[in-house]
């Protein structure tokens, strides 16, 4: 645990947000600095065809130590944190044996973790967290998974006696920004299946994710002295309304759970003559997502009706699939993280992902990839935090399946 919380508190302190802005890969030069960092603790420790890439991809192999035939497998976890929330200045709080109660973050910003509105922290009592203090993300997400992996790398190594196949690792920038998986070179990494840890709870194990667009819509309005605009002004921010309006209500992120899918405005900038914004459309079932883009197209073209010409322009791109497709005829990989978790005492809790991860894109790329637990939770702001307790575990899951693995096929 001493080893895992070391590195964990020194990746959090780089900082490495990505830009969702930016046409290169990384999207951030800062990125560079914990890429080089991995790439030069991965060769410290031993790892073999330790690789960082032109497009700051971090890849490296722990051999096989059995003649047994083991596939190839993959742990993999992103090291850039989002854009969306202050990333710079990371200075984590240690909580020894927390309390169960209020934890204050940041007196002068009367920001606290509590219980009473994260109620989830009560089953925590007795562990140590790390948490922010409070001016700042905390950057578990996914720097747990990281340093997870690089630790039971670090155990195996250490501990030949437990045998396993060939295990690659991966360690890739900008998947806070959707384009983790882009160029990720899947035939190099070589595995035939791989884990992204880069899930929350403890016992999350998932396969099933949102098909997911994104849009861009700008509007075009004509701006006239308000003193003599009747019948010649065109009020953009007004249209703009209009179209938000046309949507379900119900149907937004913060009233809809489980399976079902929303419209999300994610960022409104305008004024008379001219408004931006940014929409995301989610949906699990497949059908249901192209009904929702045809519907999101068919919102504009209603509005444009009405005027001489197209007044709302629409960029609607798809961003990934839902991996369940490609994860279905690999049911195996399930079982053997499913067994691993049983086998650690930790209870499986198998959940579609309200969003996606780097596993939905290579699943689509010839790597199935589901996703695993590493620890954190109230991911992308002040109040987030991980128990050092839950990321032993998932450090500790991750040698159980690359042993689980090889047991399976002989070692």
């Amino acid at each position: 645990m001493e080893k895992l919380l070391e590195r964990f508190l020194r990746y959090v302190k780089i900082d490495s947000q990505s830009d969702p802005e930016s046409d290169k890969t990384p999207s951030t030069d800062k990125q560079w600095k914990i890429a080089r960092l991995l790439r030069d603790e991965l060769e410290a420790m031993g790892m073999q065809e330790v690789e960082l890439d032109e497009h700051g991809y971090v890849y490296a192999t722990l051999p096989a130590n059995t003649e047994a035939e083991v596939p190839v497998i993959g742990f993999i976890a992103h090291y850039d944190t989002t854009p969306d929330y202050n990333g710079t200045g990371v200075n984590p709080q240690i909580h020894e044996n927390y309390d169960g109660g209020p934890i204050v973050l940041n007196a002068e910003k009367n920001l606290v973790l509590s219980p009473d509105y994260f109620p989830e922290l009560k089953k925590f009592k007795g562990q140590t967290l790390i948490t922010t203090d409070g001016t700042t993300l905390l950057g578990a997400d996914d720097k747990a998974g990281v340093a997870e992996i690089m630790t039971a790398m670090d155990y195996l190594i250490h501990h030949p006696e437990i045998k396993h196949g060939k295990i690659r690792v991966a360690f890739n920038p900008d998947e806070e920004i959707g384009r983790g998986a882009h160029k990720f070179n899947v035939e190099k990494f070589g595995a035939r299946w791989a884990y992204t840890m880069d899930g929350s709870d403890v016992g999350e194990l998932e396969y099933e994710n949102f098909n997911a667009a994104g849009a861009k819509v700008i509007i075009e309005g004509k701006s006239v002295h308000p003193g003599y605009a009747k019948d010649k002004m065109i009020n953009s921010i007004l249209i703009a309304n209009e179209f938000m309006s046309a949507f379900p209500k119900d149907e937004v992120p913060e009233r809809t759970e489980g399976y079902e899918g929303f419209y999300h405005i994610l960022s409104i900038n305008g004024s008379t003559e001219r408004t931006e914004m940014y929409y995301i459309i989610r949906d699990f079932d497949h059908d249901k997502f192209e009904a929702r883009k045809k519907f999101f197209l068919q919102v504009a073209d209603r509005i444009n009706a009405r005027f001489d010409k197209p007044v709302v322009k629409v960029d609607l791109k798809d961003q990934y699939f839902n991996m369940l497709e490609k994860i279905r005829p690999n049911m195996h990989i399930i079982e053997i993280a499913e067994s691993a978790m049983k086998d650690l005492g930790i209870t499986p809790k198998i959940k579609p992902i309200r969003g996606g991860t780097d596993g939905a894109q290579l699943s689509f790329k010839g790597l199935p990839c589901p996703n695993i637990f590493a620890g954190g939770l109230n991911f992308h702001g002040p109040y987030e935090y991980v128990p050092l307790e839950s990321m032993q575990k998932a450090t500790e899951l991750i040698v159980k399946i690359a042993e689980k693995t090889a047991r399976k096929y002989g070692a």
